[in-house]
């Protein structure tokens, strides 16, 4: 199943594909050296990981 991110101030919501390979990107988190937690959506296939999508000036979330 791939990650659907949804905005929690208008309700849009995204599904996500890998350009490269067309798989349903997964959700996840990667910490930064700071020590903050992001929420990402990765290739399951290695092709790399992006930062959730914006929507109303603010991170959509996507549940796990």
């Amino acid at each position: 199943m791939s990650a659907t991110y949804t905005c929690d101030k208008c309700g849009m919501s995204v599904n996500m594909t890998c350009a490269t390979c067309d798989a349903p990107l997964e959700n996840g988190t990667i910490t930064t050296a700071a020590g903050v937690t992001v929420q990402v959506s990765n290739c399951p296939n290695g092709h790399g990981k992006v930062k959730s999508p914006l929507c109303c000036g603010q991170d959509m979330t996507c549940s796990i």
